[in-house]
């Protein structure tokens, strides 16, 4: 589970609300093996026939490949050679990512970027500096495709967790995956005082818990649980460098809760001076988070919804037409 994940739920749940058929094409539904240095993420095994079997059984309108990975490569190839239209996302600064992990330059990942992403009639990507930076490496149709927060759960009502009653304040909360590419270790070295808190799972919490022990690391939560402890945090802190939105920095929001982070895209495309601080120095964009004003986070907050979402993704697809899809099947 991860935003990639949950966005693509988010968006099949709002579309079949509106009368869409949506077909999942995903990695379950074939053989996998775990992805190298990150293993809960699994590779699907899969022949581009297999995959446009499923596609052209379903006689779709518009194909969407949501992610770089072997199961949507698998795809594009059948669709190029099917002669069909395709949409593709850009969710993760992949380049980067891959480097980190790699330790190889992440020039050589543009490369692959530019090639998938290329045939494509719209690269949807969920904000402004996200769209730059990819015309900076020359991939020019891209379409803004925003984010949204379910606004019947994450609600400054939402109850605490009852642990967060005994924690001296104020409670700094991050919430995510627990791996390299997250930056933890930024917000987890942070000299304010109070207390730190994790939420979420991943390859580097056992490290992490062993690293700094005075820090709370209560797993997973969903639903309710995680919206309570979005409310009762005085400061959520985002200490990623890579990711291209963030959404539980608006889940944080629509709980009331104010953003601190650094000035890198996804922050800088999301936090304004009256919801959060952005500064290259961690502890100083905490110290000016908890200054903004509740009220007016949680306001802003609400201003995501999935609904526009979904009415951007639908916007940003191409029509395959009867006729070339009868042709492909």
């Amino acid at each position: 589970m991860n935003g990639v994940v949950r966005t693509l739920q988010k968006m099949q749940a709002e579309l079949e609300k509106t009368g869409h058929a949506v077909k999942l094409i995903s990695p379950d539904l074939y053989g996998s093996i775990p992805c190298p240095t990150y293993p809960e993420i699994r590779l699907a095994l899969v022949r581009p026939g297999a995959v446009g079997a499923e596609i052209a059984g379903f006689r779709p309108d518009a194909v969407h490949l949501a992610t770089e990975g072997p199961l949507c490569l698998a795809a594009r190839r059948w669709c190029l050679r099917s002669g069909l239209p395709f949409t593709t996302a850009y969710h993760t600064h992949f380049p980067d990512y891959v480097a980190r992990r790699t330790g190889l330059p992440a020039s050589w990942f543009w490369r692959y970027i530019r090639w998938f992403h290329g045939p494509a009639s719209a690269v949807l990507v969920s904000t402004r500096s996200v769209r730059q930076q990819l015309r900076a490496h020359g991939i020019a149709q891209v379409r803004a495709w925003g984010r949204g927060v379910d606004l019947a759960a994450f609600t400054p009502q939402a109850v605490p967790p009852a642990f967060f009653a005994d924690l001296p304040r104020p409670i700094q909360l991050y919430v995510g995956r627990v791996a390299i590419e997250k930056n933890l270790e930024a917000f987890l070295s942070s000299r304010r005082p109070g207390s730190k808190v994790v939420v979420g799972d991943g390859p580097a919490r056992a490290a992490l818990e062993r690293a700094y022990p005075h820090a709370h690391f209560p797993g997973a939560m969903f639903g309710e649980a995680l919206a309570g402890a979005y409310a009762g945090a005085d400061v959520f802190v985002f200490p990623s460098r890579t990711d291209t939105f963030g959404l539980v920095m608006i889940e944080a929001l629509a709980c009331g809760t104010p953003v601190a982070a650094y000035p890198v895209t996804g922050p800088v495309d999301i936090v304004t001076p009256e919801t959060g601080a952005l500064a290259g120095n961690l502890d100083e964009a905490i110290a000016a988070a908890l200054l903004c004003d509740r009220a007016a986070c949680a306001a802003y907050g609400r201003t995501f919804t999935w609904e526009s979402s979904a009415r951007d993704f639908l916007s940003g697809l191409h029509a395959i037409g009867r006729e070339r899809m009868d042709s492909a099947a």
